[in-house]
């Protein structure tokens, strides 16, 4: 079902150390809108949703592992290099206390993912809203992260994703119309 190839699905490059930079990156990873919570979410749905909507919620459930991927390795790039006082001042103290630099998932407040992150009703109309809102929320976040970063290497990525959540929105909001035909035709029927 899968062919993973060993590369990012964009390359991720980092002009210098700034785990500041690294512990607001972590809301991408694990946080409510970050893209575990988006592929586990999209993977999950699928099975309730109709057959010509579940191959787009796969493809794109697993493209959102592709992301996290990149997310993770910006954190990694972005820390590196830190010492553990430039760890603790940039609010990471915690973090390093708990898990040296090993990811984990939390967001940028240090609260752990939870799986109350993922919703699924079962509507495939409702679930895809939640999907284009969620979509949507992770594209303002990208755009907030590049608002506080200085570092144009992290941009180009974090600008990479960005328009992969534009992309994702657009086509869960084709996939909505395409239901809504779909019932309006079996309804006239």
């Amino acid at each position: 079902m899968w062919v993973y190839e060993k590369k990012l699905q964009y390359p991720v490059r980092v002009s210098q150390c700034n785990p500041t930079l690294a512990k607001y990156l972590i809301e991408q990873y694990g946080g409510a809108d970050g893209e575990l919570a988006a592929a586990l979410r999209y993977l999950n749905q699928r099975y309730t949703l109709p057959d010509k909507v579940t191959g787009l919620l796969t493809d794109i459930g697993t493209e959102e592992f592709a992301h996290l991927e990149m997310i993770a390795t910006m954190v990694y790039k972005l820390t590196k290099d830190a010492t553990p006082e430039q760890l603790k001042e940039a609010g990471l103290g915690d973090h390093y206390a708990d898990h040296d630099r090993a990811l984990f998932y939390h967001n940028a407040a240090g609260n752990p993912f939870t799986a109350t992150y993922i919703q699924a009703k079962g509507d495939p109309i409702a679930d895809l809203y939640e999907d284009i809102a969620a979509e949507e929320k992770a594209r303002a976040t990208y755009q907030w992260l590049i608002d506080i970063s200085d570092d144009p290497d992290i941009n180009d990525g974090l600008k990479f994703l960005r328009e992969r959540e534009v992309v994702h929105s657009q086509r869960f909001r084709e996939a909505v119309e395409l239901i809504k035909e779909y019932n309006e035709q079996k309804n006239f029927f």
